[in-house]
């Protein structure tokens, strides 16, 4: 703030002084009539309403000084406080009303919007009518724009403009829009973009007015302000290209393809030589091209580039190969692992490549994607997602991939329907993928009549499981056990000293029995945790590597204990390891005889002796001599969706994408190299899956009949 000079101050005081220490003159209010009714009188009309303030000699004086000391005050904002010592001195008078007018303006002059609105608000509460309301009104909207308050500007902006004309006018109603714009109103600002382009004096005007509308239109207004202004619009006005091109553009997303033509045909022809002419003829031959289909070429969605390649590498080979020697085009969209860009790969291949199919995305997020603009469009969608409840965004898309669920349900199905068991624990990673098997495999026990006796988890990097071994048996909380109770009783009864006390205890913990009253233990984890889980296991007296009875027998004879109940490690496909410097799987290097007599469950299994399985071996390892990897599970995958694709093609030869979705849906007994698939009615793959046991020579696989079949 700038500092008073010593002649301002003394200046500023006297004013100050002369203002207070004035006295207001009192008068009588007089009343006005409209004119008298009596005898020889003369009617006359009423005129308008008036606010009519006091004329006072002294305010005025009071007001001329205050007025020439708030001249002399460098400082607005102490200049105006000079003239509302007048204001507050004598109220309803004229003079009062002309110091709060000058006042607000000096506010507003200084950019203090919320004291200008404050005072403006006063003056024209007390007296709308007065000689300068116009201008006070005016600069309040101003002032609530500045601060924020929108909708209070817009209503005031726009009252003023509906009675100006010319310059003052186009102006208002600018800042109209401003206002109503900052409020949200964005429907209300259309309308008064588009009134200014239609009110618009000079091309130049004209153009801003309607690059205005475009920019609401951009993002701001709603499908149903759009559509409100242009519904009864003139194609000569000139905001009607813009609003009509926005408007297809709303139907193109929306994927109303009747209403979508309809208005492009009529934008082109009313508005040939628009700059938007170009992208509406290119539009409406997008549109018209989507049921233009090209019944051997079938699009696929991976990652091809960024951290998910390698995934996407391991896809497209299998894809390569189930396709090899065909005449069917094969066109790659590289999705890079991001949402967006697996939407817009959909879209090109339906629209700009005539693909009568596609396969992919891999990634849950991608897929979802995938899967919603699949089906706006109509396209089937065979995507390999392990993401759960994919298929229910709608009947174009379908699912050939292992799944969580799927696993879940062939495990519990295998332990329970060919080994027997009705009682299970669960040792889990406390994890999203460790928490939805565990929760999938224990609703799968329960519902086929078993129950879960135990479940225990563990963090994802833990690398020791004692604690959790022991609760599993009931050596962890010994308070809860009777036997335990009643030891230490006797214990504590007995005239012990310290040592032998402290010794007696350990004895005591060392001979209670464990608890196992479960068959088997389901373990959701990668292969090198489990590898840790079974010594763990056994340190605790659960035995789970005598499958064998003769094994059996010389454990009972080792240990000295003829009660012996042995347990069956069960397991997802991350159990499956590669092979280690023995030719072994990993699993067993590490984990030795404490995972033999293990089984789990794989969506591939590249020793099977399955005949399509081993054809698919041997032509994934002649075509890819120069990759030092043999397929997994992910090749094994690629190469099933695609050679589902290319059979139902050459075999059915479906012309459009009706055809190929109904073609899908009917596909039984597909025999490929993951199992021989058919598809649910709910559109998921549904396959016997791999079921292997381990041993101390390595995997085998169990007999088909023992895995049963996945999926819904």
């Amino acid at each position: 703030m700038e500092v008073l000079s010593l002649s301002s101050r003394r200046a500023l005081g006297l004013g100050l002084a002369l203002l207070l220490t004035a006295c207001p003159k009192t008068t009588t209010p007089v009343r006005g009539g409209a004119g008298g009714t009596g005898e020889g009188s003369q009617q006359t009309l009423p005129t308008k309403p008036q606010v009519e303030a006091k004329k006072d000699a002294t305010a005025d004086a009071a007001l001329a000084q205050a007025v020439e000391t708030a001249a002399r005050t460098p400082d607005k904002l102490q200049a105006a406080e000079v003239l509302l010592t007048v204001r507050k001195t004598y109220p309803g008078t004229t003079a009062s009303q002309e110091a709060l007018y000058r006042a607000g303006v000096l506010y507003f002059e200084s950019e203090n919007y919320a004291e200008a609105r404050k005072t403006f608000n006063e003056l024209l509460f007390e007296n709308p009518l007065y000689p300068q309301a116009e201008d006070a009104k005016y600069k309040l909207a101003l002032s609530a724009l500045e601060v924020g308050a929108y909708r209070d500007a817009y209503q005031t902006l726009s009252s003023l403009a509906e009675r100006a004309e010319g310059a003052q006018r186009e102006k208002l109603l600018q800042e109209a829009a401003r206002a109503a714009e900052g409020a949200g109103l964005f429907g209300v600002a259309l309308d008064n973009a588009v009134k200014a382009a239609e009110d618009a004096k000079t091309p130049q005007e004209q153009a801003a007015a309607v690059q205005r509308v475009e920019q609401l239109v951009e993002g701001r207004a709603s499908f149903v302000d759009v559509a409100r202004v242009v519904e009864g619009m003139s194609p000569r006005h000139p905001a009607w290209p813009v609003l009509t091109f926005k408007l297809a553009r709303i139907y193109y997303h929306l994927r109303d393809w009747t209403r979508l033509e309809e208005t492009l045909n009529r934008f082109l022809q009313e508005a040939p030589s628009s700059p938007f002419a170009g992208q509406a003829r290119e539009l409406l031959s997008r549109a018209t091209r989507r049921v233009e289909v090209r019944p051997k070429t079938v699009g696929v969605l991976l990652p091809m580039t960024g951290r998910y390649k390698p995934i996407g590498e391991a896809v497209l080979r299998g894809v390569q190969l189930g396709l090899a020697g065909s005449d069917i085009e094969l066109i790659v969209k590289d999705t890079q692992g991001e949402v967006m860009l697996a939407g817009q790969a959909v879209e090109q291949l339906a629209f700009d490549e005539g693909a009568i199919a596609v396969l992919g995305p891999l990634l849950p997020d991608d897929s979802r994607r995938a899967a919603l603009v699949a089906e706006e469009l109509q396209i089937p969608l065979l995507t390999m997602t392990r993401a759960e409840g994919i298929t229910e965004i709608g009947p174009h898309v379908f699912r050939n991939m292992l799944t969580n669920s799927a696993q879940a349900q062939a495990i519990a199905d295998y332990a329970m329907r060919v080994r027997g068991f009705k009682r299970f624990a669960v040792l889990y990673p406390n994890i999203p993928y460790g928490v939805e098997m565990a929760n999938g495999f224990w609703d799968e026990v329960v519902e086929k009549g078993g129950t879960v006796r135990g479940a225990e988890s563990y963090a994802h990097d833990q690398t020791t499981f004692t604690d959790e071994a022991k609760k599993l048996v009931g050596r962890y909380y010994l308070e809860d056990r009777a036997d335990y109770l009643e030891g230490m009783r006797d214990i504590q009864g007995e005239s012990l000293d310290a040592f032998r006390k402290r010794k007696a205890v350990e004895k005591l913990k060392g001979g209670l029995e464990p608890v196992v009253d479960f068959e088997a233990i389901f373990i959701p984890d990668d292969w090198k945790r489990v590898s840790l889980v079974g010594p763990a296991l056994a340190v605790e007296d659960i035995i789970t590597n005598a499958c064998d009875p003769r094994d059996l027998e010389r454990i009972r004879k080792t240990t000295g204990k003829k009660d012996l109940k042995t347990v069956t490690l069960l397991g997802t496909n991350t159990w499956s390891s590669p092979k280690g410097r023995s030719g072994l799987p990993e699993l067993i290097e590490r984990g030795g005889k404490f995972v033999t007599c293990s089984v789990y469950v794989d969506g591939f299994f590249i020793d099977s002796q399955r005949p399509a399985t081993r054809k698919f071996v041997q032509a994934f390892r002649e075509a890819y001599k120069d990759v030092d990897k043999d397929p997994g599970l992910l090749e094994a995958i690629g190469y099933d969706s695609a050679l589902m694709l290319r059979q139902l093609i050459d075999k059915q030869r479906p012309r459009t994408r009706s055809d190929m979705r109904e073609a899908l849906l009917n596909l039984k007994n597909f025999e490929g190299a993951t199992g021989r698939t058919s598809f649910s009615d709910k559109r998921e793959a549904v396959k016997p899956l791999f079921m292997l046991s381990v041993d101390n020579r390595g995997v085998k696989e169990l007999p088909p009949e023992a895995a049963g079949g996945s999926g819904s």
